[in-house]
C-alpha cells in the first residue's frame, strides 16, 4: 500500500486491488471514502486539510462519524465494505448507527451521497431478493 499524509487526513492506493482511499477529520467529524485515481493523484503530502478533504469530499462516502454537539453523536455506514477495505484507517466511531433504511433515505435524497446510489440499490435489490 502507498500512502500520502498530511494533519487531519491520510489517503492510501492499494496496489492489490488498484483501489484509492482517502480519511480525514477527527473527534467531531470522520469521513472515510473511495477515491479515483485522479482525485488521489491530487493530494500532496502535507496538503492542508481543508483543500485535501475538498477533493475527497468528491469521492465515495464509505463511512462517518459525527459528534458535534448540535445533536446526539451518530455514524454512517454507506458501504459495509468500509473496514475490509480500508484495514490501515483510524476509524473513529460515535453514538448509534443509522439504520439502513435511514442511509438508504439519506443516500437517495442528498447531492452529496449520489456516488453511493447504485452500490446501496443494489444492497438492496439482493436483500429483497432473499428475504422472498
Amino acid at each position: 500500500m502507498q500512502f500520502k499524509k498530511g494533519s487531519g487526513w491520510k489517503a492510501c492506493y492499494d496496489e492489490q486491488t488498484g483501489r484509492y482511499f482517502g480519511e480525514n477529520g477527527g473527534i467531531q467529524a470522520y469521513h472515510l471514502y473511495e477515491l479515483t485515481k485522479e482525485q488521489y493523484e491530487q493530494l500532496k503530502d502535507d496538503m492542508a486539510e481543508g483543500e485535501a478533504s475538498g477533493i475527497m469530499h468528491e469521492g465515495r462516502h464509505l463511512y462517518m462519524s459525527v459528534d458535534d454537539r448540535c445533536g446526539p453523536p451518530y455514524h454512517i455506514v454507506f458501504d459495509e465494505d468500509y473496514e475490509t477495505l480500508c484495514p490501515w484507517a483510524k476509524i473513529m466511531q460515535s453514538g448509534r448507527k443509522w439504520s439502513d433504511e435511514l442511509t438508504d433515505a439519506a443516500v437517495e435524497l442528498f447531492k452529496s451521497e449520489e456516488n453511493n446510489r447504485k452500490q446501496r440499490r443494489k444492497k438492496r435489490e439482493k436483500k429483497e431478493e432473499s428475504d422472498e
